[in-house]
């Protein structure tokens, strides 16, 4: 996994293995803690990183949902969810970060 990661955190995970290794830890015991399957976590952790108005995290979390079997039109329909409660520019930024990974209907 390490390998797939973005530059920055690619060098932390190499400078600072321990520290990487205990945060990869931390977010498996964290999605085994509670009763949410996979694809739910995979959704929830996409809204969370939109939420955050996190680029980067968007991105890796969509990616991951991609590679788990969640489809394009369930990530568009978290960026759309966001419009009550993020705002409508924020949702637009998710669907074009989500977009950067699929196409979006429309």
């Amino acid at each position: 996994m390490k390998d797939e990661l973005p530059s920055a955190a690619g060098a932390l995970a190499e400078a600072y293995p321990q520290v990487w290794d205990a945060y990869a830890a931390l977010g498996e015991r964290c999605a085994e803690a509670g009763p949410l399957d996979a694809r739910t976590r995979h959704l929830v952790k996409l809204a969370l990183a939109i939420g955050a108005q996190s680029e980067g995290a968007t991105h890796s979390h969509v990616r991951r949902a991609l590679r788990e079997g969640v489809s394009p039109d369930e990530l568009h329909h978290v960026a759309l969810l966001a419009i009550g409660t993020l705002g409508f520019p924020q949702a637009v930024r998710a669907l074009t970060w989500i977009g950067d990974y699929t196409k979006p209907k429309g």
